[in-house]
């Protein structure tokens, strides 16, 4: 093990500021999900955009860069194990949550198109990846990319330079795998390599909370002036505005942990992937009843609601299932679904297994 990776290794186990990363994160992710869906619903925009779309630029980001901080502990593993861990963990829970959508929106679907339509849309949706899906249809390509490069010896400053061109060339196929590969490798690659200077900024951000503040609120100035004023996708700035932000969740979930204001953050971030699998259903129905019946007629209000919707019922979900021991194969992999038939570490699917 190197260095670097005993210094991660320390601060392994359950990390405080990292779940609450997380679940800053999903929270992030499910809001703009709900805000945007809540107005195109009602043709209308309300308050809450405008934080999604000041969120707009590192909300991925920071997902991808924190999916990548704990690489360096497990990239030397064996293929098989590695491969079972990174690509055949995430593929039964895209295959899984694929079928469950399909399966809730093929009807409307097939009114309107037809269920031959429906089945090569489903079928299309195993290279184009489908939907709320597509980050974990994007993790495991990721994580073998790096590991081949690994490998290979591949100079990380020589990948990192290319990663970080692919993100400011202007690339646009219309392949969601491809975008959004050349777009997000960079920021999941510099987890990667700068997991140790990631802890780092924590740790300073922990002793010294109120330079932390300040930061964050010059970046948070900073970061609304380029957003509102349309500059935030220009090449370069874009870059960026995500490399700070995704700084900046770091360090305020540092603070939050330090000051002890993040226990439901962490509890999000420990089941971030539950949340964001099983999000999609209470968000639709939520907002469908709020603005079918009107008791609520401010746009970012109901929001709010559908956010916090979508946000808590995986999570009561979850609970449902921790009480009857029934339904675990929606957020647990089966025996038959790995290559190593180790029993999994924890009872729920966590992104970083």
């Amino acid at each position: 093990m190197t260095g670097r990776e005993r210094d991660i290794a320390g601060a392994t186990g359950r990390v405080d500021w990292v779940d609450t990363a997380k679940g800053l994160c999903i929270i992030f992710v499910v809001m703009m999900h709900s805000t945007l869906g809540v107005e195109k619903s009602a043709g209308t925009e309300g308050w809450m955009g405008l934080v999604v779309e000041f969120a707009r630029p590192f909300r991925m980001p920071d997902f991808f860069m924190i999916s990548g901080l704990f690489l360096a502990l497990v990239i030397d593993r064996p293929w098989r194990r590695y491969l079972d861990r990174k690509v055949v963990h995430f593929a039964y829970f895209y295959v899984l949550w694929l079928t469950i959508q399909f399966v809730v929106k093929a009807p409307p679907m097939a009114a309107e198109t037809g269920w031959g339509s429906v089945f090569s849309e489903y079928l299309l949706a195993y290279v184009q990846p489908f939907g709320t899906l597509w980050f974990i249809y994007m993790l495991p390509v990721m994580f073998v990319i790096t590991k081949v490069l690994h490998d290979r010896g591949v100079p990380w400053q020589l990948v990192l330079v290319l990663a970080a061109v692919l993100q400011i060339a202007p690339i646009s196929t219309g392949s969601v795998l491809i975008d959004e590969f050349c777009s997000r490798y960079v920021y999941f690659y510099a987890g990667y390599i700068f997991a140790t200077q990631a802890f780092t900024l924590a740790d300073w951000a922990r002793r010294h909370m109120t330079a932390g503040i300040a930061g964050l609120l010059a970046w948070g100035v900073l970061n609304g002036v380029l957003v509102f004023n349309g500059l935030a996708d220009l090449p370069l700035v874009s870059l960026a505005l995500g490399t700070a932000g995704a700084l900046a969740v770091i360090v305020t979930s540092a603070l939050l942990t330090q000051a002890g204001a993040s226990a439901p953050l962490a509890y999000c971030g420990r089941n971030s992937i539950v949340i964001y699998l099983a999000f999609f259903f209470p968000m639709a129905v939520t907002r469908v009843v709020l603005l079918k019946t009107g008791i609520i007629p401010d746009i970012g209000t109901i929001s709010v609601i559908v956010t916090a919707a979508g946000v808590i019922a995986p999570l009561v979900l979850l609970w449902m299932i921790e009480r009857t021991g029934y339904g675990w194969f929606l957020f647990r992999r089966p025996g038959w679904a790995r290559l190593e038939r180790d029993p999994p570490r924890r009872p729920v699917a966590q992104a970083a297994e």
